[in-house]
């Protein structure tokens, strides 16, 4: 069964299916998913989760173990299997369609895939778990739909504005669903509940801090360590949070790793920048990214910025500010190996 993200509170009210599968790079929408579906999992009794996370020489027998530890446990698990390359080699071809012939019992499954190329779509593993899955399509909203989603966003909180405000939000955030969410959740921390007027709404959005953590992305692509470490101790001393420079970061490196997966796989790169949204001067700064970067180094960044995500919300132990200087400066003094 496939679902739409919209379809999905639905469908979760009424029932709670053993097998999901998550396929696309919407951030936004895969991570209120995975709240969605957790919390669901929670309320029928889930009390432990467990996540994997596909890399090279994963060890497909640990979802075996997974399985077969079930009879030590009484109440019912969470399980995610994140396969950031959506290749999972031919043990994991094997592993996946035996989840969608035989769910774990007792266990909601998680299977979290990036879009994926039109071979693997032929596999035999994902037919097997299109045919027993629900799965559910992470999709960019286009913009021409971008200032009607936003609109819903507000109301889910209470707040309406005009349609040129939509509209200049829409503009202003690029099309980028995780940049909307969070001026929309900025708007229910500054204003309550009613109509925002125009000026506030740019005022907003317009924020100053914002722009500077896109300049630090842009310096990462660049390669320019130098300014990468000054604009990193200007946000810190600002007082800035991590998360709040985290997102632009997501904003700049997840278009960047479908690029490059695109360019290893042999595919036209100006047709991969286009679909990620890459225009005029920025595809010279991609370019040059694309040259100093592998593909492991840009998924490992993106992992290690899950993790950062973590230590802010205090899920794990360390240091946010420390461990995001310590990426950003390492990926902005890689140098090209031609």
């Amino acid at each position: 069964m496939q679902l739409a993200v919209t379809q999905l509170e639905p469908h979760l009210s009424k029932t709670l299916s053993p097998l999901y599968v998550l396929i696309g790079d919407e951030a936004l929408g895969q991570a209120e998913c995975l709240d969605a579906i957790r919390k669901a999992a929670r309320k029928a009794g889930a009390e432990e989760r467990s996540s994997f996370i596909v890399e090279r020489n994963f060890n497909w027998q640990s979802i075996q173990q997974f399985g077969q530890a079930l009879s030590l446990f009484a109440s019912k698990r969470i399980l995610e299997i994140a396969i950031p390359n959506g290749k999972p080699g031919v043990d994991g071809g094997k592993a996946l369609a035996e989840l969608a012939q035989q769910p774990i019992p007792d266990t909601t499954t998680i299977i979290i895939l990036p879009a994926l190329a039109h071979e693997v779509k032929k596999s035999v593993w994902y037919n097997k778990l299109q045919s027993a899955a629900t799965l559910i399509a992470l999709n960019d909203v286009s913009p021409a739909q971008l200032p009607q989603w936003i609109s819903t966003r507000l109301s889910r909180q209470g707040q309406s504005t005009d349609q040129a405000s939509l509209d200049f939000m829409a503009h202003q955030v690029e099309g980028n669903l995780l940049a909307a969410h969070q001026e929309i959740q900025k708007l229910s921390l500054l204003y309550p509940a009613g109509e925002i007027r125009a000026e506030d709404i740019q005022t907003a959005v317009l924020n100053v801090s914002r722009y500077d953590a896109f300049k630090l992305g842009e310096a990462i692509l660049a390669g320019d360590a130098g300014r990468t470490s000054r604009i990193l101790q200007g946000l810190q001393d600002e007082g800035e949070q991590a998360v709040a420079v985290m997102n632009p970061l997501i904003w700049v490196l997840r278009p960047l790793l479908s690029i490059k997966r695109a360019q290893t796989n042999g595919e036209n790169i100006n047709s991969a920048m286009s679909n990620a949204r890459i225009y005029g001067d920025r595809q010279q700064l991609t370019l040059r990214a694309l040259s100093r970067l592998s593909l492991r180094q840009l998924e490992a960044a993106l992992q290690k910025l899950c993790d950062i995500d973590r230590i802010a919300k205090g899920i794990m132990v360390g240091d946010a500010w420390l461990e995001l200087s310590r990426l950003c400066f390492g990926l902005a003094k890689i140098r090209s190996k031609h």
